[in-house]
């Protein structure tokens, strides 16, 4: 009896210092709270994945880009969020850590939006073109047709030269002999009216110029097809922005007419 009540004082003794070493494991590790925004605009980004290197832990931020995770002694962070560059921070005796990413623009300049989804730019076969959305403002027009003219190749654009004309776009030529515009896509809303969208709220524009997007919109895409998002709202401090511009006109010689009492001889 009395080994038998050693040998269970000895497991006794061996399962508390077990116990103890794994309880001291957790001890060490430490709460970091921390915030990532986007770089330039500072504003928060939700959804965004903090991993401890090498490992298989890690949490998300939350909708206003804050985040908490328990790590051990010398751990690395990883942040990591699509369309952004990755970034690693030593934790060392930080307590809080504010992380801002940059975006990857080399991997957004190659997503294009086509018909109902978005595909990488190296995987399609069709003529697309994408419209730098800044360069379009940079041109005075009242119209987003206008301001297309000259940007994409192979889309001729004319004006009709008439007080509050619209712009006459041609992508697959004339192809019949009634109506040879365009098919404009607004947020996946078919349209054949661009006046009412304004040009400071558009985001993307692409084209679609061969006869393989007539597989997504029909026949109605035979003359081509304009895809415009618009911008959406983000998450962080309201930002308020405003835009300009102006014209005048002036005789440059005005000609002699007749009055009317030399008009009535």
């Amino acid at each position: 009896m009395k080994v038998i009540y050693n040998l269970c004082r000895g497991f006794t003794l061996i399962w508390a210092v077990l116990l103890l070493s794994h309880t001291a494991g957790f001890a060490q590790d430490r709460n970091i709270t921390g915030r990532v925004t986007s770089k330039g605009e500072a504003s928060a980004l939700p959804g965004v994945n903090v991993s401890i290197k090498g490992t298989t832990r890690g949490v998300v931020t939350d909708a206003s880009g804050e985040y908490r995770i328990a790590v051990p002694a010398n751990a690395v962070l990883v942040y990591s969020f699509i369309g952004f560059k990755a970034q690693e921070v030593t934790v060392g005796n930080q307590s809080a850590i504010n992380v801002s990413l940059t975006e990857d623009i080399s991997t957004l300049n190659e997503v294009v939006v086509t018909g109902y989804s978005a595909q990488s730019k190296r995987d399609i076969t069709g003529a697309v073109a994408v419209v730098n959305t800044k360069e379009l403002l940079a041109i005075p027009a009242t119209d987003v047709a206008q301001q297309l003219q000259g940007r994409v190749a192979g889309v001729t654009v004319t004006n009709d030269a008439t007080p509050g004309g619209s712009a006459t776009v041609r992508i697959r030529g004339f192809g019949t002999i009634g109506n040879n515009d365009p098919l404009y896509i607004i947020d996946g809303v078919p349209t054949q009216n661009l006046g009412t969208i304004n040009q400071n709220d558009i985001e993307t524009i692409q084209v679609l110029k061969d006869a393989s997007a007539s597989s997504i919109y029909g026949s109605r895409a035979a003359n081509g097809v304009v895809i415009i998002t618009t911008k959406k709202g983000k998450a962080g401090v309201s930002q308020i922005t405003f835009g300009a511009y102006y014209g005048s006109q002036q005789w440059a010689k005005k000609g002699e007419v007749l009055n009317s009492e030399e008009l009535g001889r």
